[in-house]
């Protein structure tokens, strides 16, 4: 297949994508409103359409590795492209994100993202914002499930990086979670920015998870270590190998 070809698929497969978000929603909107649980189902299958169709029209399949925790814990992930967004919110029974606060208010996105959980923290805030997570936590005001952090805040590139925040340490240490590490190399084949999608197999990995109880430092040398480590072998798995060390 031509990269010309590839171009073309990748446009009309970004079009569908954000095409079906409206009727998708409406379907959704008023079970949503009095059900957290329809919210859910409604962002979960659209997340399995689009990886159904990223296979389908651009030959990007979509693959989970490891085991996704099915129980309330911390969740620390990669994150290099909206596809592992898609696909860890897919594998996992009642996910919601720290999100940008600016996402909020995003047609859609911001409404059913806070719906079914998901905490929009201020850029530069992030203190104040973990703290009244954990307070929420505590006193029973966050609906249970999976919290889900980019520990590095942003979308990185394959090959480049990023130092990995403080903020996933102090909520592994508040919350007295597991911590499941998650490793992706999506960014290989969906980049940051741009239309073209390579085709290929897209993973993101559930690794081994990290136990409550370690010192912050520790903790964190251990996350950085793993999920970087993994990432980098299922980049070069994809055939990438401009890493650097």
């Amino acid at each position: 297949m031509t990269y010309a070809v590839q171009w073309i698929r990748s446009f009309v497969f970004i079009v569908i994508m954000y095409a079906v978000m409206l009727p998708w929603s409406l379907v959704f909107a008023i079970p949503a409103v009095f059900s957290r649980k329809a919210a859910i189902l409604c962002c979960r299958s659209y997340c399995w359409f689009i990886m159904w169709l990223a296979g389908w029209l651009i030959g990007l399949k979509c693959q989970v590795r490891g085991t996704p925790p099915q129980y309330a814990c911390l969740i620390a992930a990669k994150h290099q492209s909206f596809l592992d967004v898609l696909m860890i919110y897919s594998a996992i029974p009642a996910g919601r994100f720290i999100m940008k606060d600016v996402l909020k208010f995003a047609p859609i996105v911001g409404q059913f993202g806070l719906r079914v959980g998901c905490i929009p923290v201020k850029r530069g805030k992030r203190g104040s914002a973990i703290k009244k997570m954990v307070a929420d936590v505590e006193a029973g005001r966050l609906f249970p499930g999976q919290l889900i952090i980019y520990s590095q805040g942003t979308r990185i590139a394959p090959g480049v990086k990023a130092p990995y925040k403080i903020g996933t340490g102090v909520l592994y240490k508040e919350l007295g979670q597991d911590c499941v590490p998650v490793a992706a190399n999506v960014g290989v084949f969906w980049p940051k920015r741009g239309i073209y999608r390579a085709p290929g197999v897209a993973v993101v990995d559930f690794m081994d998870p990290i136990k409550p109880g370690m010192e912050l430092e520790p903790f964190m040398e251990q996350l950085e270590h793993s999920v970087e480590a993994r990432s980098n072998a299922l980049m070069r798995e994809a055939g990438f190998t401009a890493i650097e060390q």
